[in-house]
């Protein structure tokens, strides 16, 4: 947590991949500037690069004003990129550039604007089996996977049973307002 390394986590859907993202950012020195969650695989292709990376008022027919897209929101945080394995080759690409200069290409600018952020990722995939398939970047893989962590399934880590129960009961507990 108290680097800038990039990690990748990698578990099963459900297992707490994002929770181990949060505990990464709220204990690391960035914990006070935004933490930035994507869902790659819930954005359309066609509007990924802008999500990303931002876009100027007119780059394209509904681009009615500015966007600044997340790696300029999480600039000084940390930037949270959910199902990284669904990332299109040629979002890859942009992604591998923005990591390399520290810097982003909104759509339609004419100018790079510098970000200064923590990239977390995370995937229920095996990244190494798609870039055996060439449906994903090796270059790209290995920036992304400077720290890797393994989230195994619930049914592995027994032993949390009893702590996530207690967990959930004084949250239940709070938000009902019952003892």
């Amino acid at each position: 947590a108290p680097t800038d390394a990039t990690v990748l986590i990698r578990g099963a859907s459900g297992t707490g991949k994002e929770l181990v993202a949060r505990a990464l950012h709220y204990n690391s020195p960035r914990r006070n500037r935004p933490l930035v969650t994507v869902n790659c695989a819930a954005l359309q292709e066609t509007l990924l690069e802008s999500e990303l990376f931002g876009h100027e008022k007119g780059a394209f027919t509904g681009a009615t004003e500015k966007h600044a897209g997340k790696f300029v929101e999480a600039s000084g945080g940390t930037l949270f990129l959910d199902e990284i394995g669904e990332l299109p080759l040629d979002a890859q690409v942009k992604l591998l550039r923005a990591l390399q200069e520290g810097e982003v290409d909104p759509v339609g600018g004419k100018r790079s604007v510098r970000v200064d952020i923590r990239l977390v990722s995370a995937t229920n995939r095996s990244l190494l089996d798609l870039v055996k398939q060439g449906k994903f970047r090796e270059d790209l893989y290995y920036r992304l996977s400077v720290i890797r962590i393994h989230v195994p399934p619930l049914r592995q880590r027994r032993e949390e049973i009893p702590h996530l129960a207690t967990f959930f009961l004084r949250d239940a507990s709070d938000r009902l307002g019952k003892p």
